[in-house]
């Protein structure tokens, strides 16, 4: 794995750590075995794919590192994602499903600036912490205080 996306991963799986640590995910009693869902759309076909899959793989494996050393916060990890074919057309639902239907605990985006914007609204609208994987100042139409970038681009203030 080269040394870009090999930081990419350690700086992302952080901020999903600290993320998950801030919302108050630690776990219960009753919750001990339900795992904490982390939802998010992928570029896994189309255009975006080849930069999508690398960042799908990297979330996959540090799911599985997590998992086998007993889970985040005592809770196994648990990666429910679509694929957004790479359309930003696509994403407004994606995010909508993972929010409404699936429940998850905690939203990430799909890689890349077009993918990531579309997501905002739905995601600003249900009051969720999300975090950003390669936003290029995705947040400066915004000014949403629950984004986080996971890789700081775009001037002083990303």
């Amino acid at each position: 794995m080269s040394h870009f996306w090999h930081g990419l991963r350690r700086a992302a799986l952080g901020t999903v750590f600290a993320a998950a640590a801030t919302l108050g995910l630690a776990p219960r009693q009753a919750q001990a075995a339900k795992p904490i869902t982390i939802g998010f759309s992928m570029s896994l076909t189309g255009g975006l794919a080849a930069n999508g899959k690398a960042a799908l793989l990297a979330m996959q494996i540090w799911a599985k590192q997590v998992n086998a050393k007993g889970g985040l916060l005592g809770r196994p990890v648990k990666l429910d994602y679509y694929d957004d074919q790479s359309n930003p057309a696509l994403v407004p639902g994606i995010y909508t499903k993972l929010l409404d239907v699936d429940h998850v605990d905690l939203v990430v985006s799909a890689y890349a600036t077009n993918m990531i914007a579309p997501a905002m609204p739905i995601v600003m609208a249900h009051h969720k912490l999300f975090m950003g994987l390669l936003g290029l100042a995705v947040n400066s139409q915004f000014h949403y205080r629950r984004y986080f970038s996971i890789t700081p681009t775009g001037g002083m203030h990303p």
